[in-house]
């Protein structure tokens, strides 16, 4: 007998929906546009303070750190969540059945219905509350299947959130000799002139290619990667991502004797990457401070002095002005987003590769 039809619609309505957010954010391997969603509420709610939190750290090292406790505890916090919610959205269609349960040794009030639906959920099953009534059983045996899925859902999704982390990073951690940290697109080039290594540069976009779309996909599919930091000092995704638009543009640019077209392609999925991202992860367009901070001009220069030669020179420096308009403002969009530095075009003579420096050494190298 139905004693409340507004609490059992509540809470089937509450276990439904739970269910399908963490169906869409755990196995739903595709972008889903849908504004309510759990993980979008909290990333809203608690990462805004958070970060803002991190300006009052005394060094970059410790707002860092502080920085990289949000990603897990984010996961964590959010499965918390679902499992409460399923836990008293049973709770509340069991109390909405006038909560027909047989205590021995006291009166069943909603705290009973909520117990057992805590204990039945987590397949505890302890039988100090037992069903009286046929709906409760069966209301039993669903929750119990729907605890075995979620902690199994649950259990498996920490695995693919690391991995799709430690793809991404792997490759973040190679660009430190190429490139610096933090990386500068004139100092990959400025590095391979130096080495009289310059046809290299065809693998570096080619690597860097295929790492642009597995951060498109992964980030896509798992949105909380994206809030993981990187494990060393002066790196991050977004820095790396900026720093491939940039040699790509540059490339692209008519550097002589180095083929546009594999330039081409990185930054065709590098600029996907980074637009998609800022609209997924709600990271709006911002204005670059780079754009004020280094001219095209300055860039060309800068390249001109390591050796290098475009090809129509007095173009050039428009035609990478146009190329960086095309992407700056979304990755500072993410920048702004995710409290992640934008690296710089030209590499501070003063700083050190991380791999350079040790414990002994005054740079920030691992945090």
């Amino acid at each position: 007998m139905v004693h409340s039809a507004v609490a059992v619609a509540a809470g089937g309505a509450l276990v439904l929906l739970t269910l399908w957010d963490a169906f869409e954010t755990v196995i739903l391997p595709r972008t889903v546009v849908r504004l309510l969603r759990l993980s979008r509420t909290i990333n809203t709610i608690v990462w805004r303070p958070w970060s803002a939190l991190s300006a009052r750290a005394k060094t970059d090292a410790r707002r860092e750190r502080y920085l990289s406790f949000y990603g897990p505890i984010s996961v964590i916090l959010m499965l918390a969540i679902w499992a409460m919610a399923l836990m008293f959205g049973f709770a509340l269609t069991a109390y909405g059945f006038g909560s027909p349960w047989f205590a021995p040794d006291r009166h069943v009030t909603f705290l009973d219905d909520v117990y057992v639906s805590g204990t039945t959920l987590f397949t505890l099953g302890l039988g100090d509350v037992i069903p009286s009534a046929t709906i409760t059983r069966v209301l039993l045996v669903v929750e119990a299947g729907t605890g075995l899925g979620f902690l199994t859902v649950g259990i498996a999704y920490l695995p693919v959130i690391y991995q799709s982390f430690s793809r991404r990073e792997s490759q973040i951690t190679l660009l430190d000799a190429w490139a610096g940290s933090p990386p500068a697109a004139v100092e990959v080039l400025r590095r391979l002139a130096a080495a009289d290594a310059v046809p290299e540069i065809q693998a570096f976009l080619k690597d860097w290619e295929r790492w642009c779309a597995d951060v498109l996909e992964s980030q896509i599919s798992y949105p909380q990667v994206a809030y993981f930091r990187s494990q060393h000092g002066r790196q991050s995704w977004v820095s790396a991502l900026t720093a491939v638009l940039d040699v790509s543009a540059v490339v692209l640019a008519g550097i002589e004797g180095i083929p546009a077209w594999q330039a081409r392609q990185t930054f065709a999925i590098a600029r996907h990457a980074a637009v998609d991202l800022s609209q997924v992860l709600t990271a709006p367009p911002k204005t670059s401070p780079r754009m004020a901070k280094i001219s095209s001009d300055h860039i060309i220069e800068a390249l001109g002095s390591a050796g290098y030669h475009f090809k129509h020179s007095e173009d050039a420096a428009r035609r990478l002005l146009h190329l960086r308009n095309m992407y700056e403002p979304f990755v500072a969009g993410l920048s702004t987003a995710f409290s992640m530095d934008l690296p710089p075009w030209i590499r501070d003579g003063a700083a050190r590769d991380n791999w350079e420096a040790s414990p002994r050494t005054k740079v920030e190298a691992h945090l």
